[in-house]
């Protein structure tokens, strides 16, 4: 017998437990995914700022128009790139800050003095922007600066008459380009080390804006921003994801409790059913009191069904072999002592004895003959072919011709077919009539009463019957009224082993005359 090698296995309780921490799990390191959010956020913020920056060049655009030509062009550098007149006007920008690709630069320099005083003209304008651009500041949180076409701060609340033309993107912006980086964001208080996971958390967006004034570059908005990032975001709807958490947390119990309840539990009593069996222990072979789902019912089922089988099967095994035994011993002990007397007085014998003891011998030898046939009779039902179909008005017409002298009368409904082959009705039903005509009788009646699934069939004789001290022993093995005429009382265990192992069923009904069986047979479609 292979037996399973003994070696660590994980628990059922185990791996769903872990695949429960790993669904729990799932939501939280998903955060990680988050980042590229981030980047989401940096273009938003950036088209913000683009749009912003355009309000304000077309704020100055309109204030350089109110000036006189000569006095709106003075000191304004030539536009040195591919602009064609009426287009960079019109130009339409598209936020293209990317985090996952783009550098993050260090931190924005600071302004330097500058090189020129700028033009009273822009500083009137730079004071006229002044209020405009408080006020979007208060609303926006945006840094404003407006520069001059040479970098130079005419107005932003601070560094007014300072210069901006040495930073990378302004100077990009002074050659009419549109520029937008990511720089380092500098901040005074420590982060949190749960900032860690985000990018977007210390870096700040800078924007500068061409105005292009008569194909002339007339100034720069510098506009710049600290994004939003996933973890403020997460934070502002802190009470939704706690119920989410919750929620998730509910779910999983429930989870893990319908598991317990449906699964582990039903295999867990029915391993320890199993291990009480294979004890000995007989209560175990009662239903378990919670199956959980309906496969492992159907398991349970099966398995307590087997080993009753099995517990009953070792019983008859046992009573059957006990029987046996006591059924063999008599006419061996007869033949042994006939056989010794031969043997040690065959000489003093007369010819009357000798003969005596020699029929005594070849009775007990036909005997025993007769019981071994019984018993492979017994053996060959126990293990009868359970394929076959056969019609009952049918055997019932060949057993009138079988047993010719008894009067028969029948009841049959027509196409009444059975599971049984007929060579296995026919051992059925010829040994209740033989025993029928043994017991005197002259007629019988069979009757058949078709069910859902069965078919009732009973045999009433009008011989002397079985009496009441006898009736409950009939169907036990080896017992018999007539064992001086050579019977076995083996001729109903055989019919009772035929009908259990097609899933049919034998039992005696009282009557007030004579002897009646009821047969219950499988039907057959």
């Amino acid at each position: 017998m292979k037996i399973t090698p003994a070696k660590w296995r994980p628990s059922l309780s185990m791996i769903v437990v872990s695949m429960l921490i790993f669904i729990l799990c799932l939501p939280i390191t998903g955060i990680w995914l988050f980042r590229f959010y981030d980047s989401q956020l940096v273009r938003e913020t950036e088209q913000e700022l683009i749009v912003q920056a355009a309000f304000i060049e077309a704020i100055m655009v309109e204030q350089l128009e109110k000036l006189p030509p000569e006095t709106s062009q003075r000191g304004i550098n030539i536009l040195k790139n591919d602009f064609k007149k009426g287009k960079s006007q019109n130009k339409y920008l598209e936020a293209q800050l990317d985090l996952t690709t783009d550098s993050v630069l260090p931190p924005r320099e600071d302004p330097r003095p500058a090189n020129e005083l700028p033009d009273l003209t822009y500083l009137e304008i730079g004071k006229l922007l002044d209020p405009v651009l408080e006020r979007a500041q208060r609303t926006t949180l945006a840094g404003f600066r407006v520069l001059d076409y040479n970098g130079t701060i005419i107005a932003g609340r601070s560094h007014v008459g300072q210069s901006l033309a040495h930073v990378y993107e302004v100077q990009k912006a002074l050659n009419g380009s549109y520029a937008s980086v990511i720089r380092q964001r500098i901040s005074k208080s420590p982060k949190p080390p749960i900032y860690t996971i985000s990018r977007g958390t210390g870096i700040r967006v800078f924007v500068t804006m061409p105005v292009i004034f008569e194909d002339h570059v007339a100034g720069v908005v510098y506009l710049s921003r600290t994004p939003s990032h996933f973890l403020r975001e997460l934070y502002d709807q802190k009470w939704k994801i706690a119920l989410a958490v919750l929620s998730m947390l509910l779910i999983t119990s429930v989870i893990a409790y319908v598991f317990v309840r449906t699964i582990k539990g039903p295999i867990e009593a029915l391993n320890a059913r199993t291990n009480r069996i294979s004890n000995g222990d007989k209560t175990a072979l009662e239903p378990l009191e919670h199956h959980g789902t309906r496969e492992l019912a159907s398991l349970s089922e099966g398995l307590l069904s087997m080993s009753k089988k099995l517990h009953d099967r070792s019983d008859y095994i046992n009573t059957f072999a006990s029987h046996v035994s006591h059924e063999l011993k008599s006419p061996l002990t007869s033949i042994q002592g006939a056989t010794e007397l031969l043997r040690d007085a065959s000489d003093q014998m007369s010819e009357e004895e000798r003969n005596k003891f020699l029929t005594n011998i070849m009775g007990d030898t036909d005997r025993l003959t007769k019981l071994l046939d019984r018993l492979r009779d017994l053996a060959e039902a126990d293990n009868s072919d359970h394929e076959g179909v056969c019609n009952l008005a049918e055997q019932v017409d060949l057993l009138k011709l079988k047993f010719s002298k008894l009067t028969f009368k029948s009841s049959i409904p027509e196409n009444c077919n059975v599971k049984l082959t007929a060579e296995n009705l026919d051992i059925i039903l010829s040994n209740l009539i033989a025993n029928s005509k043994e017991h005197g009788a002259e007629k019988i009646t069979i009757n058949a009463d078709e069910r859902v699934e069965t078919i009732a069939i009973q045999l009433r004789d009008d011989g002397e019957g079985i009496s009441d001290l006898n009736r409950d022993k009939i169907f036990q093995l080896f017992f018999t009224t007539k064992r001086e005429s050579g019977g076995t009382g083996m001729g109903l265990g055989i019919i009772q082993s035929l009908l259990t192992s097609h899933g049919g069923s034998i039992q005696h009904v009282p009557t007030e005359t004579g002897t009646c069986f009821e047969l219950i047979v499988p039907k057959a479609d």
